[in-house]
């Protein structure tokens, strides 16, 4: 259990890494976008390893609901880049 929790928080240390490294805006925000649903699957397989049905719903949510404001905040930088 320990062993699969460590490699996904090192999985999420990869787009953490490109956030911090890259300038543009563009590439934050699908790193930030990868780290939310990486994230919400690792709330996703906490939640099965301790049989706990309410940390999966709160997974489920983030996992559905983060990433569309993610992609909202996305299409409003680029309107606002074409105008």
């Amino acid at each position: 259990m320990n062993l699969i929790v460590i490699a996904m928080i090192l999985a999420l240390l990869i787009p953490i890494y490109e956030a911090w490294r890259n300038d543009g805006v563009w590439q934050k925000m699908l790193a930030f976008a990868s780290i939310s649903s990486k994230a919400s699957v690792m709330i996703l397989v906490v939640s099965v390893l301790r049989d706990d049905w309410m940390i999966g719903i709160v997974g489920v949510i983030i996992l559905s609901v983060g990433n569309a404001a993610l992609m909202l905040l996305a299409n409003v930088l680029k309107r606002m880049g074409d105008v």
